[in-house]
């Protein structure tokens, strides 16, 4: 593992808003699965960390390289500044060398990959090896050598498009680790069989894992999509794949043989949309449309400040919204 140096012990709950955050922490941490690669994660601590004796929530975040793109820092800053969110400390874990292969699904019982087709091959035939590595080795870790809230409450996985597929995974699978996840355009159109429409739409993996579930976990999802992300229609009903795949995901959905698969309503998760009359929600299952929203990385800084909110929010009335005014 990587050395780490300790900061000071912190005292003060909220972060000031005149106060700056001390500068990321960068890390190189071994992981025996990967090796010789190791994997970069970069630290975000609040302002007022070196004063401070409390213990902090932490968010977990793939694709941590994209920090920068989704101004992560300056959308902390504001939502500080406001008073709007309670301070976080920020672990961002950078993407593989093989993007692909780490990001996916994965069923922890039988300690094995739910690899699903695509048009640039398999996805997520390690994924099992990553999400356990984040659970089991990095979360101990970043326990060890910070002050965290060392409790499933205090945890959250945030990820965007395959990041946020993994993310939704490592909820579902650990939900005594995490017990909040942020998922932007999650790619959850990743199926088992892809000889035709017909059988994606049977054979999605995520909404196979909802709908085989026995009860529903102790988490809170929060979910963001555009309306622009793609155009294809895979089903011509008027709704692009990726809006449908998270509807689906949520509500349930009538498969091709005609029988109905279970969404996280049926197991009784309360579901809240984002709209122009609910710019903030507190539901256990958030749905946060963007009309406009693409499949990119100017998008998922939209939804950001927004997730953030409801997952940190001090100021539950916030009029804060991803979609444009």
């Amino acid at each position: 593992m990587a050395c780490l140096l300790l900061g000071s012990v912190w005292t003060m709950p909220v972060a000031h808003a005149t106060e700056a955050a001390p500068a990321p922490v960068k890390l190189a941490l071994d992981a025996p699965a990967f090796a010789p690669e190791q994997i970069k994660v970069t630290v975000y601590l609040p302002p007022g960390y070196a004063d401070s004796a409390v213990q902090y929530p932490v968010l977990y975040a793939n694709d941590g390289q994209d920090m920068d793109a989704v101004a992560l820092q300056d959308a902390l800053a504001s939502l500080y500044a406001q008073h709007a969110i309670r301070p976080v400390i920020v672990v961002a874990v950078d993407m593989l060398k093989d993007r692909a292969s780490g990001y996916g699904l994965f069923d922890r019982a039988r300690r094995r990959s739910v690899v699903g087709g695509s048009r640039i091959g398999p996805i997520g035939a390690r994924a099992y090896d990553y999400s356990a590595w984040v659970a089991e080795q990095l979360v101990p870790y970043i326990d060890a050598h910070y002050r965290t809230q060392a409790t499933a409450q205090g945890r959250t996985m945030l990820g965007w498009s395959l990041g946020a597929l993994n993310a939704f995974c490592l909820g579902w699978e650990y939900p005594e680790v995490f017990g909040q996840v942020g998922a932007f355009s999650p790619s959850f159109w990743l199926a088992g069989d892809r000889s035709d429409a017909n059988a994606v739409e049977g054979t999605r993996l995520a909404q196979a894992m909802v709908d085989r579930a026995r009860q529903r976990r102790p988490v809170r999802f929060w979910f963001a999509v555009g309306g622009h992300e793609e155009t294809n229609d895979r089903n011509h009903n008027g709704t692009i794949d990726a809006v449908e795949d998270l509807q689906d995901l949520i509500s349930g959905f009538t498969a091709p043989d005609g029988t109905h698969r279970r969404g996280l309503r049926d197991l009784g998760y309360d579901v809240g949309v984002v709209d122009a009359a609910h710019p903030v929600q507190t539901s256990e299952v958030v749905y946060d449309p963007v009309p406009d929203g693409e499949h990119n990385q100017a998008t998922w800084k939209r939804m950001l400040p927004v997730f953030l909110v409801w997952a940190y929010g001090v100021a539950p009335d916030m009029p804060l919204s991803s979609s444009p005014p």
